[in-house]
């Protein structure tokens, strides 16, 4: 697999007289790929109906003929205000009611279906004239879908499709409030008319009705991005990306992927330690200035699986942003840390944003790789370091991981709806058990639930709360190792407890009787060390305990190859346990020094440090933001 390196570039911000110049610094760096276009839609088309091709038509034929390829971005996420004035009604609409507004970025509802035809007509006239552009190698569409909660709106657009939705899915009325459990509390509907949007009721809405409006907002995005690729692939034969976000749940990445071509993700590490991943003060203060060691890792391997194995990071951080709490500058040499990680985990490209830092506006304090003045940024020297380094280096052979991760956005919503505890979310379960994982030096392939899960020695199904049978299944029927729960199958597809309780599941005798969360002042000890914290579950059954309270209640049990895990482990638990699996299922592990990961392709084990000080690693003496390559026997 070939490894490239690219840049986010705005030509419109820049005076004519310095793109050559520009164009000339990016080939010199040795960067492949510029995305531009994506936030341009003023610029095309300055009023309705009249276009301005010149300035983009010059910007394409001045980074071709430098040798580099353009990723022209669809520039449907600001749509400028003649647009707005066009359709008055296009903007999203916020849980107390009140409409967003112009100024900013995102501003329109998916279902608006004035914005969506006023979309394909602009997309359609870029895929026109540059869908067989020989410097056009391939195409972004939108840019990141759900950033600034934008998935969900409560719009009267929203409103209208949201009817529709639910007349498809039930058919009938009266088959709506069987499912939804609408006796309780007299919530009962007499036609699909009467039902609103669940915000602004007196207490919180029936869960079954919020899951669903989760479940529609997700399927707006999927059609909004659909409509888009259908001009586009019939136009161009170049590959077609989306840029999602770092712990973007809003919707279904995978439904969303399926019409695309190439996964692409924008990573912010330090923006994000504070502003998404969830770590106390103390973990922030240590990874201050690298990023938590396993969240970007997870998120490349989502975008893998998303892709079916074709990705990119189409936002690299290069320096300091301007939207996190706090915003420190890098340590040296972890954006180089950064892209080889990435490259590791099966990235085809990583592209720098952005290429100059904007003197103006709301990102004038985010760093690029070139200073206001056009003087280096620190990161421009790693950015040459990788791109020297890629250029000498054998290609990277693609492998299954040992261990598999199911990843499922149905189950993030249901969380949403009914945490059950105060800051319980699926996202943060599944993310610590891939922390425990990579704490004992394995690589982790993440799956879509429906995911073929044939030659994997370990699969863990955490917290997946609704399990069709033909999951319980396929996993069960499966050779490796399996993980489930806590809450795993505790719903069915309507958001009701089923019958059996729950895990209900084939050859196991577990039965989940009772359940509550924990305050974090009580902390349940289990026997031989860690504990349980903010979930537990009281399990009957006679399966074989393999954790137990200090007082002897079960807390994980097992039949064969399938483990029930009641509750929520805290690090030295989920340690317990994964070690646990990887010993059943013979995979070795080897147990990281804090801050030092490791990620395995087919021929090379990269490694990894994310601490602030040297550590001596198996294969040699391994520095802050430092990486290793270990050549494997094959």
């Amino acid at each position: 697999m070939k490894r490239t390196l690219g840049v986010c570039y705005y030509p419109e911000h820049w005076p004519r007289e310095i793109w050559d110049e520009d164009a000339a610094r990016m080939a010199a760096v040795g960067l492949t790929w510029v995305r531009i276009g994506e936030f341009a839609w003023k610029r095309i088309e300055p009023q309705p109906d009249v276009l301005d091709w010149t300035w983009l038509d010059d910007a394409i034929e001045v980074l071709g003929a430098a040798g580099l390829k353009v990723v022209l971005g669809t520039p449907t996420a600001t749509p400028p205000r003649w647009v707005l004035n066009r359709h008055p009604d296009m903007l999203a609409v916020d849980a107390e009611g009140r409409p967003r507004k112009f100024g900013s970025r995102r501003h329109y509802c998916f279902s608006h279906q004035g914005y969506r035809a006023e979309c394909r007509r602009i997309v359609t006239l870029m895929a026109d004239r540059y869908g067989r552009n020989q410097h056009v190698a391939a195409w972004q569409t939108d840019n990141e879908y759900g950033c600034h909660e934008t998935v969900i709106s409560y719009s009267d657009a929203a409103g209208a499709a949201f009817r529709d939705w639910l007349a498809q899915r039930y058919q009938s009325v009266d088959a709506l409030n069987r499912a939804w459990g609408n006796a309780f509390w007299s919530m009962d509907y007499d036609s699909f008319d009467e039902i609103d949007l669940p915000n602004l009721t007196v207490t919180e809405p029936n869960p079954a009705h919020a899951l669903d409006f989760r479940r529609f907002s997700s399927d707006q995005v999927a059609s909004f991005n659909r409509a888009q690729v259908e001009i586009l692939h019939a136009r161009t034969d170049a590959p077609l990306a989306h840029n999602y976000m770092g712990r973007e749940i809003g919707f279904d990445h995978f439904r969303v992927g399926a019409d695309l071509d190439i996964a692409s993700w924008d990573s912010y590490p330090l923006g994000f330690l504070e502003d998404r991943v969830g770590a106390d003060a103390e973990t922030q203060r240590l990874y201050a200035r690298q990023g938590d060691p396993d969240f970007q890792a997870f998120h490349h391997d989502l975008y893998r699986a998303v892709g079916r194995g074709r990705w990119w990071v189409m936002e690299q951080q290069p320096g300091p942003v301007n939207w996190a709490p706090h915003n420190p500058a890098p340590l040296p040499g972890m954006v180089r840390l950064w892209s080889w990680e990435a490259f590791a985990h099966g990235a085809e490209a990583v592209c720098y944003f952005r290429w100059r830092q904007a003197p103006f506006a709301q990102e004038q304090m985010h760093s690029g790789l070139l200073r206001p003045d056009s003087s280096d940024a620190p990161a421009i020297d790693e950015a040459c370091q990788v791109a020297r380094e890629i250029a000498a280096a054998p290609e990277l052979a693609p492998v299954r991981a040992p261990v598999a991760l199911i990843f499922d956005f149905d189950a993030a919503w249901a969380w949403q709806v009914q945490p059950h505890g105060q800051g319980l979310s699926y996202f943060e379960l599944v993310f610590e058990h891939y922390r425990a994982l990579r704490r004992q030096g394995l690589s982790i392939d993440i799956v879509a639930p429906e995911a073929d899960i044939e030659g994997y020695r370990v699969v863990l199904a955490p917290g997946v709360m609704h399990m069709p049978d033909e999951m319980k299944s396929r996993l069960a029927r499966s050779d490796a190792q399996v993980l489930i729960g806590p809450r795993s199958a505790a719903r069915d597809a309507s958001f009701s407890i089923p019958v059996p309780l729950p895990p209900a599941w084939p050859g196991l005798d577990v039965t989940v009787a009772r359940v509550e969360t924990l305050r974090p002042d009580l902390p349940v000890t289990l026997a031989g060390g860690g504990h349980a914290v903010r979930y537990l579950e009281t399990l009957e059954g006679t399966a074989e305990p393999v954790l137990t309270t200090a007082a002897g209640a079960p807390v994980a049990m097992r039949s064969g190859a399938v483990t029930y895990m009641g509750g929520w482990g805290d690090d030295t638990a989920l340690d317990r346990l994964v070690a646990d699996l990887a010993a059943r299922a013979g995979i070795e592990t080897r147990k990281m020094l804090s801050g030092v990961r490791v990620r395995e392709t087919g021929t090379e084990r990269f490694w990894f440090n994310y601490g602030p000080d040297p550590v001596e690693t198996p294969v040699g003496r391994l520095e802050p933001a430092g990486m290793l390559r270990e050549r494997l026997v094959t």
